[in-house]
């Protein structure tokens, strides 16, 4: 795992390959400032990240349940049926009702070049007030764009998100060895909003799902 004077470093150019850089735009707050300031970013071996402006929050729906399978095999895509975008401009709040659950996406661009992976964890002073952010999201190298965050109340007060704030963290982690870019880039590369990430069924899970 990278520690905070090594992401620095990254991050101002003076380490790592030059040709494949790793970028977060806008910048921590840290690296323009004065290093005394109390807007710190940094923390030991992570970056914060905040929160950005859209939001894609479920629909209300008669169905009884969600389907994998049946979803998988149809055309249209889950996000166009099953969530509406929502914005919210600095200064204003996203209010997250008790029990429920909305994709968000940090703030900051991200790039990793391909030495580098990232896990990206919620922050403890966001879940012991029951903000629930996935704990365990994955970013592969050559990731590029904005972060989409699962984010749930389990509390049983409404929270207020306010975009701007900061919301997770972003460890990067150094590979044995760099990973090679891969051929065709995933579909929810590049996105600067939310991403509900269609589900496809490989040639097994499908043999599985119809065997008798």
């Amino acid at each position: 795992m990278l520690a905070t004077e090594e992401i620095r470093k990254r991050l101002n150019g003076e380490s790592g390959p030059k040709d494949d850089p790793l970028v977060i735009a806008p910048l921590p707050r840290d690296l323009e400032s004065d290093p005394s300031s109390s807007v710190e970013q940094f923390d030991g071996s992570a970056v914060d990240l905040r929160l950005g402006t859209w939001f894609e929050v479920p629909r209300a729906s008669a169905l009884s349940h969600f389907d994998v399978s049946a979803a998988a095999e149809q055309d249209d895509g889950p996000q166009a049926r099953h969530t509406k975008t929502v914005f919210r401009p600095f200064g204003s709040e996203f209010f997250l009702p008790p029990r429920q659950f909305v994709l968000a996406s940090t703030l900051e661009w991200v790039r990793l070049p391909g030495d580098l992976a990232g896990t990206v964890t919620g922050k403890s002073s966001w879940g012991r007030r029951g903000l629930i952010i996935a704990t365990a999201i994955a970013v592969h190298p050559h990731f590029t764009g904005c972060l989409t965050l699962e984010l749930a109340n389990v509390g049983e007060v409404t929270i207020a998100l306010r975009p701007g704030i900061r919301i997770c963290q972003l460890s990067l982690h150094q590979l044995t060895a760099p990973s090679p870019r891969p051929p065709e880039q995933a579909s929810f590369v590049g996105y600067r909003r939310p991403v509900l990430a269609p589900i496809h069924l490989d040639k097994w899970a499908k043999a599985l799902i119809k065997a008798d």
